[in-house]
């Protein structure tokens, strides 16, 4: 490479909760001359980010589309409930959607969980975001179910949450349009799975080794001088006239 030219940054996006510092720092330790960037996105908005060439791959939510962009599942969050302090959930280490019935679960706009039917008594309007549903919830109008992330991302000191059993998880995937495998993703794919860098199965692995050359008959059939063949009968010593030499 020459100074005049620059590689192309890897441009990563990623959905709010998502935290990919990780994945970061093993791409600048493996690749320090190839600048990675990053865009946080609405999870809604992803994979029309992607599809639109905005970005190279996305730390997104499930489900995409298939059809047009690949994707690797990373792992599934744990589902929780966001409460006020003083609420009555928060004396069991445990909720269960049945334990919510009596009270208001916001359900926001840009909500990631796929319920086939939320618990508790719906709002009488949907919150635009989750962030406005925690604001919502702190001052004391509802509940809301959300990844843990997303509870961990909308921390405030006068809210807490519980684990929610029977929910819906939401699970984090790497995804990427289909018709641009490039070099870089499949780098940064490799770097998700925990891959070594010199790993077979990754672009950057380490080219082969030539396998040493063995020397036939090393039992015994070891090639005579002046590249005469193993077994062969050695020939016999001459004199200094050229004449064979006469044992004293």
């Amino acid at each position: 490479m020459t100074g005049s030219e620059v590689p192309l940054p890897f441009r990563l996006a990623y959905v709010p909760g998502v935290t990919p510092d990780k994945w970061v720092r093993i791409w600048n330790e493996r690749l320090p001359d190839v600048p990675l960037t990053l865009a946080q996105v609405p999870a809604a908005e992803a994979g029309d980010l992607l599809l639109g060439g905005g970005a190279d791959a996305g730390l997104v939510r499930l489900p995409v589309d298939r059809t047009v962009l690949s994707a690797i599942p990373l792992y599934t969050e744990q589902t929780v409930v966001v409460v006020p302090k003083d609420h009555l959930v928060t004396a069991v280490d445990e909720v269960s959607p049945g334990d919510l019935a009596d009270d208001i679960v916001l359900h926001p706009l840009d909500d990631v969980l796929a319920w086939e039917e939320l618990p508790g008594r719906p709002a009488l309007e949907r919150p635009a975001t989750t962030a406005d549903a925690v604001e919502l919830v702190a001052a004391g109008i509802g509940v809301l179910a959300v990844p843990l992330s997303l509870a961990r991302l909308h921390h405030r000191k006068d809210l807490t949450y519980r684990p929610l059993t029977d929910a819906p998880g939401s699970s984090v995937a790497l995804a990427w349009p289909q018709d641009a495998t490039t070099d870089q993703v499949e780098d940064f794919i490799g770097i998700v799975r925990g891959r070594t860098v010199n790993s077979t199965r990754g672009r950057k692995a380490a080219p082969p080794q030539p396998k040493e050359k063995k020397h036939a008959g090393t039992d015994g059939a070891r090639r005579g001088r002046g590249g005469q063949g193993a077994g062969r009968p050695a020939a016999p010593r001459r004199g200094r006239r050229g004449g064979p030499r006469r044992s004293s």
